[in-house]
């Protein structure tokens, strides 16, 4: 078995993509009906490189320092490509963020994760909703 802290930053990211997407989704489903093709908008204003950015802006202060070094280790290994909606820092910060609940998710810290999602729906808003 590998040990996840040795596991390379993309790959936690990868995870924390999916883990981020389901829990956007799930809130969005569960807080009251909406047509799917808001839906769609409303989970891609949060799960998009913009809104992770967001995202990671809003909670970097509340971060512990391991936490802190799995955005950093994130951060630092984007690849040079970016998203077409987004810029270089946008994109690296995005990755960051993703390591980080990867990170959360394959270490077994489900309340951490839970909390700062929680803590991300309720102060991070966007326009179109």
């Amino acid at each position: 078995m590998v040990d996840i802290r040795e596991q390379s930053p993309v790959a936690m990211a990868f995870v924390g993509d999916g883990v981020y997407s389901l829990l956007i989704r799930e809130h969005l489903v569960t807080e009251k009906r909406h047509p799917i093709n808001k839906l769609h908008k409303m989970a891609v204003s949060y799960v998009s490189a913009k809104g992770q950015f967001q995202a990671l802006e809003l909670i970097k202060d509340i971060l512990t320092e391991e936490e802190s070094n799995m955005v950093r280790r994130g951060k630092n290994s984007s690849k040079a490509s970016v998203a077409k909606h987004a810029t270089v820092e946008e994109y690296r910060a995005s990755t960051g963020f993703e390591c980080l609940l990867g990170y959360l998710k394959l270490t077994g810290q489900e309340d951490r994760l839970k909390y700062l999602v929680d803590y991300i729906l309720q102060n991070l808003k966007f326009e179109n909703m």
